[in-house]
């Protein structure tokens, strides 16, 4: 017999590290190929892992609620193999040699071989002489951050054997950024009053306690909950939020589902929404205003060349999740719907891949959705922008034509646009809102899809 070390795979370009979830195999059970072993989440969506091979399952390297860092080793399996003579699978499952003295192998997994070369980076790191071990994400982190060795040092992990996790380093960061701006703030009024200011004792937490009677209920938030608090929080303080409002008369966009949906459902075996004529009409106002396509890096503004545009979808369970259409301007219409259903299926199914949620560039949420006219939505860092549409309803309006003003029974609706105004004023928000809102009214009656 021969013992196999299972990596963590790679689940996509900027993901890293991922957390155990739960185990669906225990030591001693027996395996199939593409049996799932175990469940695990990243700071996007949860994922599947399974068995590339046949046997059975000997040790658990890692227990639930565990980080582990792409390609480390999670599971130990036991194969069938000859005693003299090598065990090897073909192609991309390739098992090196195996002897009768049942020495430990590398599983190959697809991906695995774009893993940046620790090895290499940590000969370069400054922080090679450190007290404990830190993931090359923790690493790339510091250096970005400027933080010296004993900084680094000094933050409490929360991770397996007290490494320091991702948020744990982002955490530290916040902090050390408001205590360093508290601080300033305290000198320059001391420097213009001419007065001794008290000293500041850093926080030791943000969190803001609260008292339960005996009569209230108190929920603990699952993981996924924490993320997005952690994320919407982290948005508020490092983007200025403006917001501006439009009213569009979307009545030809309306009619014209209204009398292709049927024919669509037929031919394509699936509705027609209204969130990919959306994605379109944004698709084409980012073209015409490229500068709402960024993201923001201290002073330097990166203007993306790719239009991918995520959806906000809410889940079962009350979470929300941001599956991403990549390339949406390059996409037909029959392509965006398809996309559309596509992803909020899966996301609805807990089938998303991490990739799927990955690069977005600007994001498109329906709170109309849920019977609401208008909202303000947070922008999903590190983006610059996000757009809400609100539900569409029947609403009495004045209609101009050649012989003159009329009232008459119009469907209508309010956009709104949140959007970060370190890089974006009123004058190109405002605009690009508008130019929106003119894609949805100026819909062509007579297209065909």
């Amino acid at each position: 017999m021969a013992l196999y070390k299972l990596l963590l795979p790679k689940m996509g370009e900027s993901v890293s590290e991922a957390t155990i979830t739960k185990w669906l195999k225990q030591p001693g059970d027996l395996i199939d190929e593409d049996d799932t072993l175990l469940e695990i989440a990243t700071d996007k969506v949860d994922s599947e892992v399974p068995s590339p091979v046949k046997g059975i399952l000997k040790e658990q390297r890692y227990t639930v609620d565990q980080t582990v860092q792409v390609g480390e080793v999670v599971a130990i399996i036991e194969i069938e193999g000859q005693d003299e003579e090598p065990v090897i699978l073909q192609e991309e499952n390739t098992v090196p040699v195996v002897t009768a003295a049942e020495e430990l192998i590398d599983l190959t997994i697809p991906g695995v071989d774009q893993l940046p070369n620790t090895a290499a980076e940590t000969a370069s790191s400054p922080y090679e002489n450190a007290l404990r071990f830190y993931s090359p994400l923790v690493k790339n982190i510091a250096r970005h951050e400027g933080l010296s060795q004993d900084e680094l040092d000094r933050i409490q992990g929360t991770g397996a054997e007290g490494r320091v996790t991702k948020e744990d380093i982002l955490a530290y960061v916040a902090h050390r950024d408001s205590s360093s701006m508290s601080q300033k703030s305290v000198q320059a009024d001391q420097a213009s009053t001419g007065t001794e200011a008290p000293k500041i004792t850093p926080a030791t937490s943000s969190h803001v306690h609260t008292v339960a009677n005996g009569s209230d209920e108190i929920i603990e938030m699952d993981r996924m909950r924490r993320l997005i608090a952690d994320h919407m929080v982290k948005s508020v303080q490092t983007s200025p939020h403006v917001c501006s409002f439009v009213e569009a008369d979307v009545t030809n966009l309306v009619l014209w589902r209204n009398k292709v949906k049927d024919a669509y459902k037929k031919r394509e075996g699936e509705n027609i929404t209204f969130t990919p004529l959306f994605i379109e009409a944004i698709s084409k106002a980012l073209k015409d205003f490229p500068l709402v396509n960024i993201s923001i890096d201290g002073y330097n503004i990166i203007k993306k060349k790719n239009i991918n545009i995520g959806m906000a979808a809410a889940l079962p369970n009350g979470n929300l999740i941001v599956p991403v259409i990549k390339n949406a301007d390059q996409l037909s219409l029959v392509g965006l719907s398809k996309s559309v259903n596509d992803l909020a299926q899966r996301s609805r199914a807990n089938k998303l891949k991490p990739d799927d949620t990955q690069d977005g560039t600007f994001t498109f949420t329906n709170i109309g959705a849920f019977g609401n006219i208008m909202g303000t939505p947070i922008i999903n860092q590190p983006q610059a922008a996000i757009l809400a549409v609100g539900t569409i309803t029947k609403k009495p309006a004045v209609i101009e034509t050649e012989y003159g003003d009329m009232i008459g029974i119009r469907h209508m609706m309010y956009l709104s646009l949140s959007y970060d105004h370190r890089a974006i004023d009123g004058a190109l928000g405002g605009t690009f809102l508008k130019r929106v809102a003119d894609y949805l009214e100026n819909w062509d009656s007579n297209r065909v899809i």
